[in-house]
């Protein structure tokens, strides 16, 4: 069989199109994440996932439907506990993250266990993406490129000096608040990619990658994406070829690339 032949597979095509779209927003959220030093709350975050997945299973919701409110009212909480508390955002993220994880166990243990269903969110499954998980991440990726391209100005300056945006009379705690919601959503649709263990690795590798050959913050979010769509599409054709998770093999892929661009900067 051809390499080629298998996009005649509709699963592959859902999984390519759905996984493309995800990892393009999560590589852009991505890039702002870790220039602001929040890389961990994709971390956290999904640790929340699994919470409202576990409480959608409970009440016999389809858990990503359950999991994003749930995700969304988190992330907020941990931008209100940085922001109200005077608390660093490490530790605001850590709090909630914690809660998450605590809540989803009791959650499990008190539902039967951890079943066939709960592992397959923990670990993902790409090629189980159905056809509205796809137009669903494209929704959401849409949004975000078009959230990026009205507010890049602002974006830009809140990123590398919040102090100085507000002084300019940016409102930086709107544009905090758009990211932190923006990068809920997209880390519970991440979940079908790569699962909750490994959803925060493909928030933060192509961005670490961009930063390695970029020279400036828009180039940075044209080389991450470039970078996790490609890492998306090699890892579900290895994966597929060679019989394994795909949602490891999308973050090994992901890693590789990071480690030959660090080799390309240090030769160069």
């Amino acid at each position: 069989m051809e390499l080629l032949d298998f996009l005649t597979y509709g699963f592959i095509q859902r999984a390519i199109i759905a996984g493309c779209f995800i990892a393009l927003a999560c590589s852009i959220l991505g890039v702002q994440l870790v220039l602001r030093k929040l890389s961990l709350i994709g971390d956290g975050l999904s640790h929340v996932t699994f919470g409202g997945v576990a409480l959608g299973m409970v009440f016999g919701f389809y858990p990503i439907y359950f999991a994003i409110p749930v995700v969304v009212l988190c992330s907020v909480g941990i931008l209100k506990l940085s922001e109200k508390a005077k608390i660093y955002a490490d530790a605001a993220i850590g709090i909630v993250s914690s809660l998450g994880i605590a809540t989803g166990v009791i959650l499990a243990s008190k539902s039967g266990g951890f079943n066939v269903d709960l592992f397959s969110y923990l670990f993902g499954n790409i090629l189980a993406i159905s056809n509205l998980d796809v137009v669903i991440s494209i929704f959401v990726s849409l949004i975000v490129l078009i959230v990026i391209f009205f507010f890049y100005s602002e974006i830009f300056s809140v990123t590398f000096d919040e102090e100085f945006a507000k002084a300019s009379g940016i409102n930086a705690n709107t544009i905090n608040l758009i990211l932190v919601i923006m990068t809920a959503i997209t880390v519970v649709l991440a979940m079908k990619i790569v699962g909750i263990m490994l959803t925060s690795a493909l928030l933060i590798l192509p961005a670490v990658s961009s930063f390695q050959v970029a020279r400036s913050f828009k180039g940075s979010f044209l080389i991450a994406s470039f970078i996790g769509v490609l890492a998306v599409v090699t890892g579900v054709f290895v994966s597929f070829l060679l019989n394994l998770p795909s949602g490891a093999c999308i973050i090994v892929v992901n890693f590789l690339f990071l480690c030959s661009l660090f080799f390309y900067k240090s030769l160069k």
